[in-house]
């Protein structure tokens, strides 16, 4: 046999139902909250060696200090000059060839072509 129960009396019921899942749920949020906070302040680094660079950091040590260059004696720039000037110097001819001569004439040309005016023609 099936009881009537008024709608009004399950509503309640259902509610206070949710009341207490969330009242469990903060309660068990607030535990775990103050555990986690419990073991952050109680954890220490474990400490290092102090010798744990070692193998990571390389020494420094400076450059050794440049020597100045030494100036050449009279006998080295003798010895330079007489090589230079009893070597045989290049020689390139500066002849033009006919077709470069003639290329270049008309490009001059066509540099006047262009630098003279454009005449318009009207279209009516």
């Amino acid at each position: 046999m099936m009881l009537a129960v008024a709608p009004r009396v399950l509503m309640t019921a259902r509610m206070a139902g949710f009341r207490a899942l969330s009242t469990s749920a903060v309660a068990r949020k607030d535990i775990v909250q103050e555990t986690y906070l419990r073991e952050l302040k109680a954890y220490k680094a474990p400490e290092k060696a102090p010798d744990a660079h070692k193998g990571h950091v390389r020494e420094f040590s400076s450059p050794a200090q440049p020597q100045a260059p030494s100036s050449p004696s009279s006998s080295d720039i003798a010895s330079q000059l007489e090589a230079y000037t009893s070597s045989e110097p290049d020689v390139v001819e500066a002849s033009v060839p006919q077709d470069v001569a003639s290329e270049q004439q008309d490009v001059n040309e066509y540099l006047k072509e262009l630098q003279a005016d454009i005449k318009v023609e009207a279209h009516h």
